[in-house]
């Protein structure tokens, strides 16, 4: 009877162990977190709709009427060209870490290698985030946004004179040599060289807006003011368009900071908040700075000042609190102002519709301000503990992206200019882009 009851306790842990053998492993394996998965794709959606339509109608409205089909149309050519870039090699380059260590500069500090070319090895059951918990398509895709708007924001410093042939190859160019591999420095992990040093950027201060403020500010000064500039008078044509894609801009930057926490957790919704903060406090910093130095608020210059807010909060977005996001928003308004009206007069250059007073400079003073308000003792949720070393660090972040993108961006133009000319005829920029490089126009009477 004993030998009985043994031999079936013995078939029954024969059955059982690895049973729970199984169950442990399933246990043990990273799990995709349905909420996560919900939240960034949601928050992808929302970044893509801040280019299209978003920056699309937010630059179309500021332009004359003979432009507008060139500007969304640039928008929207780079959209399709930077997602096809994206796929074959971008985001190998911007997140492939293969060869970094942490600690070590080596070639792969600035760079990534293509291991994860024509995104070999990604499948639906591919997982990534903070604790693998959605899908790795899901992280392509919404980094992929990034890199979309990046270089669209540059077509605000050369709209109305750039030939679009010129513009497509120049954009292909830089997002290769500039975009992906200041993002692979900055978020790639460990052994990307400005991630090593620290730098705080949590969804594209350094990355996206002064990358791109500085590229846009050397491609004005490349091509040259616009036939007429500063004389004759260049008004917005439909200030109605630029307020909607700054509304546009707005709600999906929710996506932009809020979704840059890669989880829906507390960081996203205090990201969220802080967003908010900042940008009506820019809202109304640019709004009453103008009212005190020109008489008159304007519906442009209160749209700019969502856009220098979003900006600005954009680096801090996942470390300061409510009160820093109050000082940040209100700094970007005030100094944006300045920089866009009384900077662009006083030193002459012709950035159209102000990508660099906006871009790069709420960037570059969005970046140091993180090093200030991430610190807890000011309210922050960082880690930060010596805030004049992380403002060192900070500074170095921001000037060592200047200095790359300002000189790779010059030698492509450059080059380019040799090659192909960068700009339209005079005769084409008199009759509009629209009809010069598109045989369209936008509005038929």
């Amino acid at each position: 009877m004993t030998l009985r009851k043994n031999a079936g306790l013995g078939a029954l842990l024969t059955f059982v162990m690895p049973c729970l053998a199984m169950a442990a492993d399933e246990a043990a394996a990273p799990a995709l977190n349905s909420g996560d998965t919900a939240w960034m794709l949601t928050s992808t959606a929302l970044v893509l709709f801040m280019t299209i339509p978003g920056l699309a109608l937010f630059y179309g409205g500021m332009v004359r009427s003979k432009n507008i089909l060139s500007v969304m149309m640039q928008c929207f050519a780079i959209t399709g060209l930077i997602s096809i870039l994206w796929v074959i090699y971008g985001y190998s380059i911007a997140f492939d870490t293969t060869g970094m260590e942490q600690g070590v500069v080596n070639f792969n500090s600035f760079v990534g290698g293509m291991g994860k070319a024509f995104l070999a090895g990604v499948t639906p059951a591919s997982l990534t985030g903070p604790a693998a918990l959605f899908p790795e398509a899901v992280f392509i895709t919404f980094q992929m946004t990034f890199a979309i708007i990046t270089p669209a924001l540059i077509v605000g410093a050369f709209a109305e004179r750039m030939k679009f042939s010129a513009m497509l190859i120049f954009m292909a160019i830089w997002f290769t040599l500039v975009y992906a591999p200041i993002a692979h420095m900055v978020w790639s992990g460990n052994g990307g060289l400005m991630w090593d040093w620290g730098v705080l950027d949590f969804a594209g201060g350094t990355v996206v807006h002064i990358n791109a403020g500085i590229a846009g500010l050397v491609a004005c000064l490349v091509l040259g003011k616009r036939k007429g500039f500063p004389t004759t008078p260049m008004a917005p044509h439909n200030l109605g368009y630029t307020l909607m894609g700054a509304a546009m801009l707005w709600i999906g930057w929710f996506g932009f900071n809020a979704g840059s926490a890669a989880a829906a957790n507390g960081t996203a919704g205090m990201a969220m908040l802080v967003t908010q903060i900042a940008t009506a406090a820019a809202a109304l910093g640019w709004m009453f700075a103008e009212w005190l130095t020109h008489g008159k608020p304007s519906a442009l210059g209160i749209a700019s000042g969502v856009v220098a807010g979003l900006v600005a909060i954009t680096p801090a977005a996942g470390t300061v609190g409510p009160m820093g996001a109050l000082v940040i928003g209100l700094a970007a308004g005030v100094v944006c102002f300045f920089c866009a009206t009384t900077l662009k007069r006083k030193l002459g250059y012709d950035d159209s519709l102000d990508a660099f007073g906006v871009h790069g400079i709420g960037g570059i003073l969005g970046a140091i301000l993180t090093g200030v308000f991430a610190a807890p003792a000011l309210g922050g949720f960082g880690t930060v503990t010596d805030i004049a070393a992380q403002v060192w660090i900070q500074c170095k972040g921001v000037g060592f992206t200047v200095i790359y993108t300002a000189i790779v961006t010059f030698v492509i133009l450059k080059v380019l200019d040799m090659i192909m000319g960068l700009r339209v005829t005079e005769e084409e920029e008199s009759v509009g882009l629209d009809l010069a490089q598109h045989n369209e126009r936008g509005y038929n009477l």
